[in-house]
């Protein structure tokens, strides 16, 4: 009980770590699918021209960027809660809504990474039918990626939000 009582009611240290595991899992997973689906086209366009093997991965890779991402809103929750130095900073009612911030920003880089990648496949079709439409082809999802940093800046920007949060709290009690 004491355990719930430090990091998940006294403070919102439990809350925040866990909407920081929320979008590192769920960015890690779409990464994972999306790249599955676009390598598994390159796989068979690089089968019959290896020559496109460099353009492929490009677009192959693309969707891994939410993982990324997620890992980005991760460390950002983490070193807003205060833990990395031993003093824990964040209230209860902030490190919930962080925990929120990590499972909404999660899931929109899940989404978006699998939607990538099915993008990113269309594209690795085009180039192997015309190898000169390469430069054009990855706008394609390109376009996609650009929701995936949209969550990205809006968790950047809600968690900044929540740091005089926690203060305003603190001053409170």
């Amino acid at each position: 009980m004491d355990f719930i009582n430090q990091y998940f009611l006294l403070t919102g240290a439990g809350w925040a770590v866990i909407g920081a595991m929320f979008a590192v899992m769920f960015g890690g997973i779409g990464s994972a699918k999306g790249i599955r689906i676009a390598a598994s086209e390159a796989a068979g366009a690089v089968s019959e021209k290896p020559e496109l093997f460099g353009k492929t991965l490009i677009l192959a890779a693309l969707p891994g960027t939410q993982g990324f991402y997620g890992f980005v809103i991760a460390f950002i929750i983490a070193s807003n809660t205060g833990l990395s130095g031993g003093a824990v900073k964040v209230s209860a009612l902030a490190g919930l809504a962080m925990m929120f911030v990590g499972l909404l920003a999660g899931i929109v880089q899940w989404k978006s990474a699998i939607a990538q990648g099915e993008v990113s496949a269309a594209s690795i079709n085009l180039v192997s039918k015309r190898p000169e439409e390469g430069g054009r082809a990855i706008l394609f999802p390109v376009l996609v990626e650009t929701y995936a940093v949209v969550a990205l800046l809006a968790s950047i920007l809600f968690i900044g939000w929540l740091a005089p949060l926690s203060k305003a709290v603190a001053e409170i009690k």
